[in-house]
């Protein structure tokens, strides 16, 4: 299991929200490359990089901080946020992005996540956000009625590189994994899992490693790393994931 630390943007800069709320941004740097820089010094193996604009304007808004990353570090990113089409995608793709994550697209658009983990296998990703355990799409301004386990079934058999799970009620308030929901939604699909939101301490990761043996590959940690409740190398030592 690996730890991933986020790099979510916004207006060309380092940030974290609470629930995905634009009014509780806090800015923690002025230049998303430098952070990328500091996490891949400190050994991370995958960076989650989040165009916290796109994801609101349907569309990808911070390209240009995404390619000072990809021209700063040599550590593979995954990047989401605003990606509704395959010109998009393979724009990331050609430019260096490992992985490519698609979330209101699943349930809007079933079909170009399906093309794209052919066109593309093993570089797409499932964004899963989740409110109550129904998918949240659009920046997660709105709630559908789909359930987060049920769309993850729909594209079992797909091809996923993995599947990201977040409940949204949890990220960047620090207050502990969803255990029950990452552990239900890895037991009922075949593919790797990635759970995020609310990671504050050493301790949520602790309860989190026993799910390891049923498909759950990482973790995404944002608020904790920036804030200093989580250390990035004690943490990777937890997980068995030091390099």
């Amino acid at each position: 299991m690996i730890i991933i630390p986020a790099v979510d943007i916004k207006d060309g800069k380092c940030v974290r929200l609470k629930q995905g709320r634009l009014d509780k941004e806090t800015v923690f740097a002025e230049d998303p490359s430098a952070v990328a820089q500091k996490w891949a010094d400190a050994g991370a193996r995958l960076i989650h990089v989040i165009d916290l604009d796109g994801a609101f304007a349907k569309c990808p808004q911070n390209t240009v901080a995404i390619q000072k990353i990809l021209e700063r570090i040599q550590v593979p990113i995954q990047v989401g946020g605003g990606i509704r089409n395959q010109e998009t995608i393979e724009k990331y793709l050609n430019m260096g992005v490992k992985r490519v994550i698609l979330g209101t697209e699943a349930v809007r658009q079933a079909k170009l996540v399906n093309e794209a983990c052919r066109h593309f296998p093993n570089q797409i990703v499932l964004g899963l956000d989740a409110r109550n355990g129904y998918v949240a799409i659009d920046g997660w301004i709105h709630t559908t009625r789909v359930r987060a386990i049920e769309l993850a079934k729909q594209f079992e058999s797909s091809g996923l590189a993995a599947i990201n799970f977040t409940d949204i009620h949890r990220d960047g308030m620090q207050s502990g994994l969803n255990i029950k929901e990452i552990q239900s939604l890895a037991e009922a699909i075949d593919v790797p899992v990635v759970a995020s939101g609310g990671v504050s301490k050493i301790d949520d990761l602790r309860k989190l490693l026993p799910l390891e043996s049923i498909g759950v590959i990482g973790v995404i940690v944002g608020k904790a790393l920036y804030c200093g409740t989580l250390d990035f190398k004690a943490a990777s030592e937890i997980l068995g994931s030091k390099r």
